[in-house]
């Protein structure tokens, strides 16, 4: 089955408002660029958004933020995206913050079809609210459950028309798991390669789990830098 698409705005051509979207990256390493872009000039609205940060103010979610088209963000790390702090500050943007390993694990179940798992992480803070607590080994756990979406959006580094997926480096992060875990996945890639190209052992995501690929262009690649503020003089 072809699953090739020509461009972004194809890709998330089903994406409507209300939606919930998984979109890969850490930080600013790998987040699928093409298809935040297609998705700001399509201007859907009332988005929840899970990732593991949201950008920053000009680049990535930002750009989404930016142009209050996200109605909820699910993430474990603010970073220095000063709007994402100004909204959730204002009561614009409701915000679920969550421990960067609990994220990745809920991510994780929802792949493999598990829908609750027992974690200390969280416990005897706010995260804990409202949630089941047993006791295992000594040790006080909360329960909580996985997470899907109705899209994944992932970017990686090759693909083919089967779509499968190689990432490179650490740009696999949240995206491996991500790309299991959305009811319709969506793949963009730097380099789009014929069936047949890719090495079995070499495949990160199996086809099987990717619906929509294409192949991306003018990649940034930003990275986040480490800012320190100037000493007083």
């Amino acid at each position: 089955m072809n699953k090739v698409v020509k461009n972004a705005d194809e890709a998330i051509k089903d994406i409507t408002d209300g939606s919930t979207l998984m979109l890969g990256g850490f930080g600013l390493c790998g987040i699928p660029e093409n298809c935040i872009s297609a998705l700001v000039k399509k201007n859907v609205k009332q988005l929840t958004c899970i990732s593991n940060n949201a950008g920053v103010d000009d680049f990535g979610l930002g750009l989404l933020l930016h142009t209050k088209q996200i109605k909820k963000m699910m993430s474990s790390y603010v970073g220095e995206n000063a709007e994402f702090e100004r909204q959730l500050l204002s009561g614009e943007l409701e915000v679920d913050l969550i421990p960067q390993g609990t994220l990745a694990t809920r991510i994780q179940m929802a792949g493999m079809g598990i829908p609750a798992f027992y974690t200390p992480a969280g416990f005897g803070t706010e995260v804990a609210t409202g949630k089941e607590v047993r006791e295992f080994n000594g040790k006080m756990h909360i329960m909580e459950n996985s997470l899907h979406a109705d899209f994944a959006i992932v970017k990686a580094w090759k693909g083919d028309a089967l779509g499968n997926l190689v990432f490179r480096k650490t740009t696999r992060n949240f995206s491996t798991s991500m790309a299991k875990a959305g009811d319709v996945t969506i793949a963009e890639v730097e380099q789009l390669v014929q069936v047949g190209e890719l090495e079995a052992d070499e495949v990160h995501v199996a086809g099987i789990y990717v619906h929509h690929i294409f192949q991306g262009s003018n990649y940034e690649k930003r990275i986040e830098r480490r800012t320190v503020q100037l000493k007083h003089q």
